[in-house]
């Protein structure tokens, strides 16, 4: 296939909708390990999408608590288990990726509990287009309910340097993960679409948003300009606007980039200043909510949801604008779009500078918390892995329904 992006025109009459969500056009996300999945995922969110990572909802099943723990604890014994009684995903893994048959007894496990997941998720989103991320697509019961099948690509080399930059794996155990996966060619000769992942973020989001646009003319997507970011099209272009006039709250697009980089290096001065580049590829891994004040940037925030928990770990304000004028307003915008995108809970990460706003959250329901005081595991683990060192959390729910209790 060469290093050519395939993209196949997509129509009402060539594609047929599926009958299992009505209303739902499906996307099956996959491709082999440390190609890039879940940074493409994040760019169809960003265009208008629902997207559901499998992979990560497997983590969540498996964590103390979670409906398949007990299971695989014992399957593989308790010595897959850490001394925090988490389940050692490194010791396990070096069971299961080197032996075929311990791999399928834990996929037996996992999978039903992952689908039931998949399917409560997909049947309350609003939005039109569904992305399943995960990286067993094509060898499980997931790809029977998908419309279509976009496959990630990445050289092996790529594919390792991420592994061991970014999972901590060393080179022979990120080469191991590689080997126990079916070939990256048996993927890539079953998509309808391929994008080429080794180079900026940029080249990509140029496929994605090419590929994206076969959706769009075929009708089963809305053009981005339409969409509002993480937002279904049902609420598209939303802006929410607070009870000042001259303030307003939008969410932020890749095409804002040169102006975040900007206001964050105006406001936060960081030690290396930040580049349009930079930026974009935050985007990658986040979504950025602006607030206009007297029809200038006057404050932003970046957050993310993954794990259907969301993070909100930047906040950047002119001296000049009240934090109290524009934080309620933001937050509304924030946890709107993480309510489309069925987030469980909302937690902030404050800055040692900013410890004396803590008040400023508690209007809109945030309250101080600690890593120990967390009593969902998913939750927790989520934090542990993601709050940077130093900094106040807090802590607001978001629903009381959470997908994997039912399962």
């Amino acid at each position: 296939m060469g290093e050519e992006t395939l993209t196949l025109t997509l129509t009402k009459d060539r594609i047929p909708r599926m009958s299992h969500w009505t209303g739902k056009y499906v996307i099956g996300l996959t491709g082999n390990i440390g190609t890039g999945k879940s940074v493409i995922r994040k760019m169809l969110e960003h265009l208008g999408a629902f997207g559901i990572d499998a992979d990560g909802l497997s983590h969540q099943a498996t964590s103390k608590g979670g409906p398949a723990y007990d299971k695989v604890v014992q399957a593989f014994g308790e010595f897959v288990v850490g001394e925090d009684g988490q389940i050692d995903r490194q010791m396990l893994g070096s069971i299961v990726f080197a032996n075929p048959k311990a791999l399928a007894k834990l996929e037996a496990i996992i999978h039903p509990i992952v689908r039931q997941a998949v399917d409560i998720l997909a049947k309350r989103a609003t939005q039109k287009v569904i992305v399943i991320e995960a990286i067993k697509l094509l060898e499980g019961d997931l790809t029977g309910w998908c419309d279509a099948v976009w496959v990630v690509n990445a050289p092996d080399e790529v594919q390792i340097v991420r592994l061991v930059q970014k999972r901590n794996l060393t080179p022979d155990q990120a080469r191991l993960r590689l080997q126990a996966q079916n070939p990256q060619a048996d993927k890539l000769a079953k998509a309808n679409v391929v994008i080429q992942n080794a180079g900026s973020f940029e080249d990509s989001w140029t496929q994605v948003q090419a590929a994206w646009a076969t959706l769009v003319s075929g009708g089963f997507a809305q053009p981005e300009e339409a969409a509002s970011t993480f937002v279904a099209a049902t609420q598209a272009a939303t802006v929410i606007r607070s009870r000042i006039p001259s303030i307003s709250i939008r969410r932020g697009k890749p095409s804002d980039a040169a102006a975040i980089a900007t206001f964050v290096n105006q406001v936060s001065k960081p030690p290396t200043p930040l580049t349009r580049t930079d930026i974009m590829e935050a985007f990658g891994q986040k979504a950025f909510t602006l607030a206009q004040v007297n029809g200038a940037l006057g404050a932003l925030a970046g957050w993310r949801v993954d794990n259907l928990v969301t993070r909100i770990d930047e906040l950047h304000l002119l001296p000049e604008v009240a934090l109290d004028s524009v934080l309620k307003p933001m937050l509304e915008a924030i946890e709107l779009s993480s309510n489309e995108l069925q987030s469980e809970a909302s937690f902030v990460f404050l800055p040692p500078a900013m410890n004396a706003s803590v008040a400023a959250f508690s209007v809109a329901g945030y309250e101080p918390i600690t890593v120990e005081k967390i009593s969902i595991t998913a939750w927790r683990e989520a934090v542990k892995e993601s709050q940077p060192a130093g900094t106040v959390m807090l802590f607001k729910k978001l629903r009381e329904d959470r997908v994997l209790r039912p399962v």
